[in-house]
């Protein structure tokens, strides 16, 4: 999904992960929430690049294989980003 410029793929990927894990932990905790859903909202805004280029490539996520949905996987994963942030903006960040 990253783009070949990028070097230590895989570290990003299990940064993220990271990221998304403690994301959800700091959720839980009141005086946490608002800098988390922050954080969470730049970070899906962040990912969508990727979510297209996966897209563009046909990227099979389950496979890690070039031969997925291509851009159909589109028209599902944009809106259920858009749904994300507005997600996490209405229980974490809009107060």
């Amino acid at each position: 999904m990253l783009p070949k410029f990028l070097p230590m793929k895989k570290e990003i990927i299990f940064l993220t992960g990271i990221f998304e894990i403690l994301a959800g932990i700091g959720l839980l905790f009141a005086e946490l929430r608002y800098s988390t859903g922050v954080l969470l909202i730049v970070f899906f805004i962040l990912i969508l690049p990727a979510n297209i280029k996966a897209a563009i490539d046909h990227l099979d996520y389950q496979k890690g294989t070039l031969d997925g949905k291509g851009l159909n996987y589109l028209w599902f994963r944009v809106p259920m980003q858009v749904f994300l942030i507005l997600w996490v903006w209405y229980f974490a960040v809009r107060g």
